[in-house]
Protein backbone atom coordinates (compact mmCIF):
# COMPACT_ATOMS: atom_id res chain seq x y z
CA UNK A 1 0.00 0.00 0.00
CA UNK A 2 1.35 3.39 -0.96
CA UNK A 3 0.64 6.22 1.51
CA UNK A 4 0.83 9.80 0.30
CA UNK A 5 1.77 12.55 2.70
CA UNK A 6 0.74 16.04 1.61
CA UNK A 7 2.80 18.84 3.03
CA UNK A 8 1.05 22.22 3.13
CA UNK A 9 3.10 25.36 2.79
CA UNK A 10 3.90 26.97 6.14
CA UNK A 11 2.14 30.24 5.21
CA UNK A 12 -1.08 28.39 4.30
CA UNK A 13 -0.99 26.44 7.57
CA UNK A 14 -0.52 29.61 9.61
CA UNK A 15 -3.41 31.27 7.78
CA UNK A 16 -5.71 28.34 8.49
CA UNK A 17 -4.80 28.42 12.20
CA UNK A 18 -5.44 32.16 12.39
CA UNK A 19 -8.86 31.75 10.73
CA UNK A 20 -9.78 29.10 13.32
CA UNK A 21 -8.78 31.47 16.11
CA UNK A 22 -11.03 34.18 14.67
CA UNK A 23 -14.12 31.94 14.62
CA UNK A 24 -16.28 32.72 17.67
CA UNK A 25 -17.40 29.98 20.03
CA UNK A 26 -21.20 30.01 19.94
CA UNK A 27 -21.74 27.66 22.87
CA UNK A 28 -23.07 30.62 24.87
CA UNK A 29 -24.97 32.30 22.06
CA UNK A 30 -24.72 34.78 19.20
CA UNK A 31 -24.48 38.52 18.65
CA UNK A 32 -25.75 38.63 15.05
CA UNK A 33 -29.14 36.90 15.18
CA UNK A 34 -32.57 38.56 14.71
CA UNK A 35 -34.32 40.25 17.61
CA UNK A 36 -37.16 38.29 19.24
CA UNK A 37 -40.47 40.14 18.65
CA UNK A 38 -41.65 41.94 21.78
CA UNK A 39 -38.30 41.52 23.54
CA UNK A 40 -35.05 43.44 23.79
CA UNK A 41 -33.02 40.28 23.17
CA UNK A 42 -31.80 38.53 20.04
CA UNK A 43 -32.46 34.83 19.38
CA UNK A 44 -29.85 32.91 21.46
CA UNK A 45 -28.44 36.27 22.64
CA UNK A 46 -25.01 35.74 24.18
CA UNK A 47 -25.52 38.78 26.44
CA UNK A 48 -28.86 37.62 27.87
CA UNK A 49 -28.59 37.07 31.65
CA UNK A 50 -28.92 33.51 32.85
CA UNK A 51 -31.60 32.61 35.43
CA UNK A 52 -30.37 32.46 39.02
CA UNK A 53 -29.86 29.00 40.46
CA UNK A 54 -32.37 27.88 43.08
CA UNK A 55 -31.75 24.74 45.13
CA UNK A 56 -34.90 22.59 45.13
CA UNK A 57 -36.08 20.87 48.30
CA UNK A 58 -34.80 17.38 48.99
CA UNK A 59 -38.40 16.22 49.37
CA UNK A 60 -41.13 17.06 46.84
CA UNK A 61 -43.54 19.64 48.25
CA UNK A 62 -41.08 21.12 50.73
CA UNK A 63 -39.93 24.74 50.23
CA UNK A 64 -37.09 25.45 47.80
CA UNK A 65 -34.16 27.63 48.85
CA UNK A 66 -35.72 30.95 47.80
CA UNK A 67 -39.17 30.34 49.35
CA UNK A 68 -40.74 32.40 52.12
CA UNK A 69 -42.08 29.89 54.64
CA UNK A 70 -45.41 31.17 55.94
CA UNK A 71 -46.17 28.24 58.22
CA UNK A 72 -43.56 25.72 59.31
CA UNK A 73 -45.62 23.94 61.95
CA UNK A 74 -44.33 26.01 64.88
CA UNK A 75 -46.21 29.28 65.25
CA UNK A 76 -48.31 32.04 63.63
CA UNK A 77 -45.59 34.70 63.63
CA UNK A 78 -46.08 35.37 59.91
CA UNK A 79 -49.85 35.91 60.31
CA UNK A 80 -52.39 38.26 61.88
CA UNK A 81 -56.08 37.76 62.57
CA UNK A 82 -58.64 39.15 60.14
CA UNK A 83 -62.31 39.98 60.64
CA UNK A 84 -64.70 42.09 58.59
CA UNK A 85 -63.86 45.17 60.64
CA UNK A 86 -60.43 44.74 62.21
CA UNK A 87 -56.95 43.26 62.17
CA UNK A 88 -56.23 41.34 65.39
CA UNK A 89 -53.92 38.71 66.81
CA UNK A 90 -54.23 35.42 64.93
CA UNK A 91 -56.24 32.98 67.07
CA UNK A 92 -56.15 29.73 65.10
CA UNK A 93 -54.75 26.65 66.83
CA UNK A 94 -51.23 25.34 66.23
CA UNK A 95 -50.66 21.80 67.47
CA UNK A 96 -48.42 18.91 66.41
CA UNK A 97 -47.14 20.88 63.42
CA UNK A 98 -50.64 21.60 62.13
CA UNK A 99 -52.58 24.86 61.81
CA UNK A 100 -56.29 24.46 62.53
CA UNK A 101 -59.17 26.82 61.85
CA UNK A 102 -60.99 27.81 65.05
CA UNK A 103 -64.64 28.59 64.22
CA UNK A 104 -65.71 32.01 65.44
CA UNK A 105 -62.16 33.40 65.59
CA UNK A 106 -62.04 35.05 62.16
CA UNK A 107 -59.67 34.41 59.28
CA UNK A 108 -55.94 34.98 59.14
CA UNK A 109 -53.75 36.89 56.70
CA UNK A 110 -50.03 37.28 56.17
CA UNK A 111 -48.11 40.20 57.58
CA UNK A 112 -46.19 40.39 54.32
CA UNK A 113 -47.80 41.49 51.05
CA UNK A 114 -47.46 39.75 47.69
CA UNK A 115 -48.15 40.25 43.99
CA UNK A 116 -47.23 37.53 41.47
CA UNK A 117 -46.46 34.34 43.38
CA UNK A 118 -45.98 30.60 43.39
CA UNK A 119 -47.83 29.19 46.39
CA UNK A 120 -47.85 25.75 48.02
CA UNK A 121 -50.52 24.88 50.59
CA UNK A 122 -51.41 21.55 52.16
CA UNK A 123 -54.85 21.11 53.74
CA UNK A 124 -57.01 18.40 55.23
CA UNK A 125 -60.66 17.88 56.05
CA UNK A 126 -61.19 15.99 59.33
CA UNK A 127 -62.06 12.31 58.92
CA UNK A 128 -65.27 12.95 60.83
CA UNK A 129 -66.29 16.00 58.79
CA UNK A 130 -70.02 16.72 58.90
CA UNK A 131 -72.47 19.03 57.16
CA UNK A 132 -73.68 19.40 53.61
CA UNK A 133 -72.93 21.63 50.63
CA UNK A 134 -71.07 24.80 51.68
CA UNK A 135 -71.18 23.77 55.35
CA UNK A 136 -69.01 20.70 54.77
CA UNK A 137 -65.46 21.70 55.69
CA UNK A 138 -65.50 25.14 54.09
CA UNK A 139 -62.43 27.38 53.96
CA UNK A 140 -60.53 29.08 51.16
CA UNK A 141 -57.20 30.35 49.87
CA UNK A 142 -57.70 34.08 49.28
CA UNK A 143 -55.05 35.54 46.97
CA UNK A 144 -54.55 39.23 47.76
CA UNK A 145 -57.39 38.69 50.32
CA UNK A 146 -59.85 38.85 47.39
CA UNK A 147 -59.48 36.11 44.80
CA UNK A 148 -60.62 32.82 46.29
CA UNK A 149 -59.66 29.25 45.51
CA UNK A 150 -62.18 27.11 47.37
CA UNK A 151 -61.32 24.59 50.08
CA UNK A 152 -64.18 22.16 50.75
CA UNK A 153 -64.90 18.48 51.33
CA UNK A 154 -65.77 17.43 47.78
CA UNK A 155 -64.72 13.76 47.78
CA UNK A 156 -68.20 12.80 49.01
CA UNK A 157 -69.87 16.17 49.53
CA UNK A 158 -71.83 17.79 46.70
CA UNK A 159 -72.50 21.50 46.17
CA UNK A 160 -72.80 23.87 43.20
CA UNK A 161 -70.01 23.30 40.66
CA UNK A 162 -68.39 26.72 40.97
CA UNK A 163 -68.26 26.34 44.76
CA UNK A 164 -66.69 22.90 45.17
CA UNK A 165 -63.08 22.24 46.16
CA UNK A 166 -60.67 23.73 43.64
CA UNK A 167 -63.21 26.14 42.17
CA UNK A 168 -62.45 29.77 41.48
CA UNK A 169 -65.33 30.63 43.75
CA UNK A 170 -68.47 31.75 41.95
CA UNK A 171 -66.86 31.77 38.50
CA UNK A 172 -65.05 28.63 37.32
CA UNK A 173 -65.41 25.01 38.48
CA UNK A 174 -62.18 22.98 38.44
CA UNK A 175 -61.46 20.99 35.29
CA UNK A 176 -61.67 17.78 37.37
CA UNK A 177 -62.40 16.69 40.93
CA UNK A 178 -59.06 15.51 42.34
CA UNK A 179 -60.07 15.34 46.02
CA UNK A 180 -58.74 12.80 48.47
CA UNK A 181 -60.85 11.25 51.22
CA UNK A 182 -61.51 13.23 54.42
CA UNK A 183 -58.68 12.61 56.86
CA UNK A 184 -56.02 12.61 54.10
CA UNK A 185 -53.67 15.49 53.35
CA UNK A 186 -54.17 17.34 50.07
CA UNK A 187 -52.03 19.90 48.25
CA UNK A 188 -52.59 22.98 46.13
CA UNK A 189 -49.74 24.25 43.96
CA UNK A 190 -50.67 27.65 42.61
CA UNK A 191 -49.22 30.21 40.21
CA UNK A 192 -50.99 33.53 40.63
CA UNK A 193 -50.59 36.66 38.52
CA UNK A 194 -51.82 39.84 40.19
CA UNK A 195 -54.16 42.17 38.27
CA UNK A 196 -53.02 45.55 37.03
CA UNK A 197 -55.02 48.77 37.17
CA UNK A 198 -54.91 52.26 35.72
CA UNK A 199 -57.17 54.16 38.05
CA UNK A 200 -60.53 52.39 37.88
CA UNK A 201 -59.62 50.60 34.64
CA UNK A 202 -58.48 46.97 34.66
CA UNK A 203 -55.42 46.78 32.42
CA UNK A 204 -54.87 43.08 33.11
CA UNK A 205 -57.05 40.65 35.09
CA UNK A 206 -55.71 38.29 37.72
CA UNK A 207 -54.77 34.82 36.44
CA UNK A 208 -54.34 31.53 38.25
CA UNK A 209 -52.90 28.10 37.46
CA UNK A 210 -53.69 25.37 39.97
CA UNK A 211 -52.58 21.78 40.54
CA UNK A 212 -54.58 19.81 43.13
CA UNK A 213 -52.74 16.73 44.37
CA UNK A 214 -50.62 16.99 41.20
CA UNK A 215 -53.64 17.23 38.87
CA UNK A 216 -54.28 20.35 36.77
CA UNK A 217 -57.45 22.21 37.78
CA UNK A 218 -56.98 25.60 36.09
CA UNK A 219 -54.57 26.65 33.36
CA UNK A 220 -53.94 30.41 33.52
CA UNK A 221 -57.62 31.01 34.12
CA UNK A 222 -58.72 34.63 34.51
CA UNK A 223 -60.57 35.97 37.54
CA UNK A 224 -63.46 38.28 36.63
CA UNK A 225 -63.25 39.97 40.03
CA UNK A 226 -63.12 39.37 43.76
CA UNK A 227 -65.01 36.44 45.25
CA UNK A 228 -68.60 37.07 46.23
CA UNK A 229 -71.66 34.96 47.00
CA UNK A 230 -74.62 34.70 44.57
CA UNK A 231 -73.53 37.75 42.58
CA UNK A 232 -71.28 38.39 39.59
CA UNK A 233 -67.73 39.13 40.69
CA UNK A 234 -66.34 42.57 39.88
CA UNK A 235 -62.99 44.30 40.28
CA UNK A 236 -62.17 47.20 42.57
CA UNK A 237 -58.69 48.76 42.26
CA UNK A 238 -56.13 47.86 44.92
CA UNK A 239 -52.38 47.94 45.52
CA UNK A 240 -49.94 45.88 43.42
CA UNK A 241 -49.18 43.78 46.51
CA UNK A 242 -51.64 42.63 49.17
CA UNK A 243 -51.64 39.98 51.94
CA UNK A 244 -52.57 36.35 51.39
CA UNK A 245 -55.43 35.16 53.59
CA UNK A 246 -57.02 31.91 54.73
CA UNK A 247 -60.76 31.95 55.20
CA UNK A 248 -62.67 31.00 58.33
CA UNK A 249 -66.12 29.79 57.24
CA UNK A 250 -67.04 28.17 60.54
CA UNK A 251 -65.58 24.74 59.73
CA UNK A 252 -62.62 22.93 61.25
CA UNK A 253 -60.06 22.64 58.45
CA UNK A 254 -56.34 21.94 58.92
CA UNK A 255 -53.33 23.40 57.11
CA UNK A 256 -49.60 22.72 57.01
CA UNK A 257 -46.46 23.35 54.90
CA UNK A 258 -47.41 26.76 53.51
CA UNK A 259 -44.74 28.54 51.48
CA UNK A 260 -44.58 31.14 48.75
CA UNK A 261 -42.13 32.42 46.13
CA UNK A 262 -42.30 35.92 44.72
CA UNK A 263 -42.22 35.83 40.93
CA UNK A 264 -40.92 38.18 38.28
CA UNK A 265 -42.83 38.53 35.04
CA UNK A 266 -41.26 37.45 31.75
CA UNK A 267 -41.13 41.09 30.71
CA UNK A 268 -38.53 41.61 33.47
CA UNK A 269 -36.15 38.94 32.15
Amino acid sequence: MIRLRILLPTALLCGFTAMQAQQKNHDLGYDNTPQIPGQTWRVHDDKRPHPPKVAPAAVVGQPPADAIVLFDGKDLSKWVGRTRTAVTEAQWKVENGVLEVVPGKGGIMTREKFGDIQLHVEWMEPADVTGTSQSRGNSGIELMTRYELQVLESYEGVTYADGQAGAIYGTWPPLVNACRKPGEWQSYDIVFEAPQFDGEKVLKPAYITVFHNGVLLHHRQAFIGRATHARVATYAPHAPEEPLSLQNHGSVVRYRNIWVRKLKGYDQQ
